[in-house]
């Protein structure tokens, strides 16, 4: 069993990987792979298979067995059972709607990072307390969104949010731009017209698209630093 700070330091490391972590619903299996060589052909390279269809652990499954370099993590993630079943499949790590004791209890021993998500700054300073640093704000738009997180940087410093639920190409960057936001979560990327059509090449560039969007949050962290010298 890894430690909380482990795992913590884990999660860190996944949510750098890309601006944008797509949030994704697999309801045929055969789209799961051409779907993950597309992100990572478009410079994507985790993703969030959510736990909403009968395939979606064997989508994990084929995606971390054939696509290299992605990163595959299980989204909707409510109980402790599935948090288990997520890491037999081979999943990096897990994404939940919110945090109930009992699946921060089978968190807290198993070996798979979890992201929780949150809606008050009272869950925030709940997750706080257990030793969780980054958190999923959720559904970020109708709670608020940039205002909700902006109020937050100042009295809960210590805290990264991956913001989904609203989140457009549109908006991204004015999320990514915040200090205490280390990425978003995004559906947009595997529009269903485009899955259904099998317009791989369509979904990578939507993926690059995205990618190019880490520029914009780099230039805005310089900036920052530049006025605070």
């Amino acid at each position: 069993m890894f430690s909380n700070e482990v795992k913590q330091q884990q999660m860190a490391d996944i949510l750098a990987l890309s601006p944008v972590l797509p949030v994704v619903v697999i309801h045929e299996l055969s789209h799961a792979v051409p779907v993950a060589r597309a992100l990572v052909a478009g410079g994507i390279t985790s993703i969030e298979v959510t736990l909403r269809t009968p395939v979606a652990l064997e989508a994990i499954q084929a995606i971390t067995a054939e696509v290299d370099n992605m990163v595959v993590g299980a989204g909707t993630v409510r109980d402790g059972d599935q948090l288990r079943a997520a890491h037999a499949a081979g999943a990096r790590f897990a994404v939940s709607p919110g945090a109930s004791p009992s699946l921060l209890g089978a968190a807290s021993l198993g070996e798979l990072p979890l992201l929780p998500g949150v809606a008050t700054a009272g869950e925030v300073m709940h997750l706080y307390e257990r030793g969780y640093r980054y958190m999923k704000l959720f559904p970020a738009v109708p709670l608020g969104g940039q205002k909700l997180l902006a109020a937050w940087a100042s009295p809960l410093p210590q805290v990264q949010f991956c913001p989904t639920g609203g989140i457009t190409p549109d908006n991204a960057v004015d999320f990514l731009a915040l200090p205490n936001v280390k990425c978003v979560g995004g559906s947009w990327l595997i529009p269903k017209e485009k899955l259904y059509a099998g317009d791989w090449s369509g979904m990578e560039q939507l993926a690059r698209e995205a990618a190019a969007l880490r520029r914009a949050q780099e230039h805005h962290s310089l900036k920052v630093q530049g006025e605070g010298d």
